[in-house]
């Protein structure tokens, strides 16, 4: 399977190919039927849906392993984001880990924060495609540019989302300096859009080239 990018063929690798370990690692610390189970109740509609924070998901002993043992006891929000997807359209990062793992298989698309020019733009061909199994946790290490996941099917995605708590969130009243700060879309949430990626207004647009798909 590949993802294209108008004309161009991108390879999709596995989460078990070595080049993964740029971006992040298979996270095999707790079973995480627990969660899918949660998920399966979550709906999934045609546009991509993101919650932060989920009672249901956070009320699981799963919780307590990800706060524990993922992020060093740090408070933690398990959130999802179902739908369909089939575009990369952005990229962000976090100043911390983000963990993942979705009730069918996902593409995901990724790029290295240390590629970034210094004026914060960065060439699509930078990027790469990865596939997640179903049932496969993975870490994204805070250094990789991520955004939500693409389809490998018809029937979409539902996919855990677990971050440090309140990440996501709407910003406090801040003064934008230059420099990085125009990316700075949410709390923890630095973000990097492709003028073919239907951004909200005031999006910071620093991607050039094709926006890939799959």
């Amino acid at each position: 399977m590949t993802a294209s990018s108008k004309g161009g063929a991108m390879e999709i690798k596995t989460v078990f190919d070595g080049r993964f370990s740029e971006y992040g690692r298979v996270a095999e610390e707790l079973d995480p039927a627990p969660l899918l189970e949660v998920l399966k109740g979550k709906s999934c509609p045609e546009h991509v849906l993101y919650v932060p924070s989920d009672p249901d998901l956070e009320g699981l002993p799963a919780a307590e392993v990800i706060r524990d043992r993922l992020f060093g006891g740090m408070p933690v929000q398990l959130g999802y984001t179902n739908g369909h997807n089939r575009k990369m359209n952005a990229l962000e990062y976090h100043k911390a880990s983000e963990y993942n793992v979705a009730d069918e298989d996902v593409i995901l698309f990724l790029a290295r924060r240390q590629d970034l020019g210094p004026a914060f733009r960065m060439d699509t061909a930078s990027v790469e495609a990865f596939r997640v199994p179903a049932g496969v946790m993975v870490e994204l290490y805070a250094t990789t540019l991520h955004y939500a996941p693409c389809q490998t099917g018809e029937q979409g995605y539902r996919c855990l989302v677990a971050l440090p708590r309140g990440t996501n969130l709407p910003l406090p009243p801040v003064e934008r300096q230059d420099g990085e700060d125009r990316l700075l879309a949410a709390v923890n949430k630095w973000l990097i859009g492709h003028p073919e990626g239907g951004c909200e207004d005031g999006t910071y647009l620093g991607l050039t080239g094709p926006n890939p798909e799959v």
